[in-house]
């Protein structure tokens, strides 16, 4: 993530998932940068049902083939007990519209995780869950800029260099 941020960042206000990494990111960065941030429980990863805490390895022990038909078609091949998404999708929408509504005219970070910006992203270009989950790669670290005026949909912004 470190290596993610621009040198000169134009983020006036960082939100954070609550989970550990992106908490501990966003404290570091916003203290880097002299600018607040807030934590929004509503755009934490996906509940992973009965694999969460669970390490691949240990995901493997219980079955084998598991994480291979996960990787495959994550829409369909869920463990146990997880999230059903369109409750996440709806979750992080709403986390989505909300930061929109209360940091208008502001730059903000999102500091989540991969499923979070599917969701955001499968939002805004109307794409179904199966393909943005089938079609679209989200690296570790990766900055998708959004773009939302009050008139408009929110768009999504492919940026050049900077």
């Amino acid at each position: 993530m470190r290596a993610a941020v621009p040198k000169s960042p134009q983020w006036q206000h960082i939100v954070s998932s609550p989970l550990a990494r992106c908490l501990a990111f966003s404290e570091e960065l916003a203290g880097r940068l002299n600018i607040e941030f807030s934590v929004d429980d509503r755009v934490k990863e996906i509940g992973f049902g009965e694999w969460e805490g669970k390490t691949p390895e240990e995901i493997l022990a219980i079955d084998s083939e598991a994480l291979a038909h996960f990787y495959q078609d994550p829409v369909h091949n869920r463990p146990a007990g997880a999230e059903p998404l369109e409750e996440f999708a709806a979750r992080v929408w709403q986390a989505y519209q909300s930061i929109l509504k209360n940091h208008t005219d502001t730059h903000v970070l999102i500091v989540a995780h991969a499923g979070v910006a599917r969701a955001i992203t499968a939002n805004i270009l109307q794409m179904s869950l199966d393909d943005v989950y089938s079609r679209l790669r989200v690296e570790y670290g990766a900055i998708i800029h959004t773009s939302a005026d009050t008139d408009t949909p929110p768009k999504l912004l492919i940026q050049g260099p900077t």
